[in-house]
Parts: C-alpha cells; sequence; structure tokens
C-alpha cells in the first residue's frame, strides 16, 4: 500500500445546493480517494486548510448508468467525505474556482 498525500486524498469540493446548505451548520463535503480513511482525511483537511475537524463522515456514492446520444455509459463511482469543522473555524470552498 503506497502513502498517499494530502493532495492525493482531497480530490475536489463538492459545490452542489446540498453541500452548501451543509455549509451553513459548519460542514464541507469534498470528494476524496477511494481508500482514504477517516484519520487520513482528518489529517490532510487540518494540514492543508490550517483549520480544527470535529467529525468526518464518508459515503460511496455508485456511479449512474447514463444514455449519450444513444450510447450507454456509466458514471465514475465516487467516494465524498463530509467534514465537519470545529466552532469559529471555516472553509470556502468557492474561492480560487
Amino acid at each position: 500500500m503506497t502513502k498517499l498525500s494530502h493532495y492525493d486524498i482531497i480530490r475536489s469540493p463538492v459545490i452542489t445546493e446540498k453541500a452548501t446548505m451543509a455549509s451553513e451548520q459548519d460542514k464541507v463535503v469534498f470528494i476524496v480517494s477511494s481508500d482514504a480513511t477517516k484519520p487520513q482525511i482528518k489529517e490532510a483537511v487540518e494540514k492543508l486548510f490550517e483549520v480544527k475537524v470535529k467529525a468526518v463522515n464518508t459515503l460511496n456514492r455508485q456511479g449512474k448508468q447514463k444514455r449519450f446520444r444513444g450510447l450507454i455509459g456509466r458514471q465514475s463511482d465516487t467516494k465524498r467525505a463530509v467534514v465537519t469543522l470545529a466552532d469559529g473555524h471555516s472553509i470556502d470552498v468557492t474561492t480560487g474556482l
């Protein structure tokens, strides 16, 4: 098993309506590496964004079958992490886009 760097663990933030509503409760949603563990995700977020993490919840989202121009394709499976931040800490994921 290879050691993942912090940039390999955190792939991208999720910017959806549901993720934006979660940010009001100091929660941030990220797409993470499929083999990343909760302690690795916590360490990566704390190092990259210099915040204090209270909890990490993960979920594996199965890719859907989609049809494009008559051809059937499949979206990739993704692992998402809902990171709860400690009081007084925040991450603005909209900067840098």
